[in-house]
């Protein structure tokens, strides 16, 4: 007996099982990417760090920044040419896209209430045309964070004359 399907998957059930199963969350092409030019500029991090909301992919403590190597397809990015909702089963991809996104929010909400930065850098922008530029960019956005944070201010220096306006006595009325 033969049935007709709209949605014909090539795959069958095992090896689309197979194909999803080996999508990972951690040590991704982009992710890899980010981490060497990180460590050769001198950045040194933990990956994955279970005790911060959302598992951040790069945790630099001692800028207390959070890297997220986001995929386009996976996290939604919007705009980018290589985010689509695949056409089969498109309400199951749309509701899991949709969570996917506002999860992120709120974990980076959650680490901005902590006092982390957070850094989203997509997979779109680790292309070769575009890498060099993405990965100076992440340098000086990280070092800029940190030179904020521990910029020191110095008290106003009032002038002479307020200084010994300020020692005589005010006239009673």
């Amino acid at each position: 007996m033969l049935y007709f399907c709209s949605q014909m998957d090539t795959l069958t059930p095992e090896q689309r099982h197979k194909a999803m199963a080996s999508v990972h969350s951690y040590g991704t092409e982009p992710e890899i990417v980010v981490r060497k030019y990180l460590w050769k500029q001198g950045f040194r991090y933990r990956l994955n760090n279970a005790r911060l909301p959302g598992r951040p992919d790069i945790v630099l403590r001692k800028y207390r920044t959070c890297i997220f190597v986001n995929g386009c397809f996976w996290h939604g990015h919007d705009g980018c040419r290589y985010f689509r909702i695949p056409k089969t089963n498109k309400d199951f991809w749309e509701k899991k896209i949709k969570r996917n996104k506002e999860r992120d929010k709120l974990e980076q909400r959650k680490l901005a209430m902590m006092g982390w930065h957070c850094i989203t850098v997509w997979e779109c922008e680790l292309k070769p045309k575009v890498r060099d530029q993405t990965l100076k960019a992440l340098a000086f956005t990280i070092n800029h964070i940190y030179l904020q944070d521990h910029s020191v201010s110095y008290p106003r220096i009032e002038e002479e004359n307020e200084l010994e306006a300020a020692a005589e006595p005010t006239p009673e009325k």
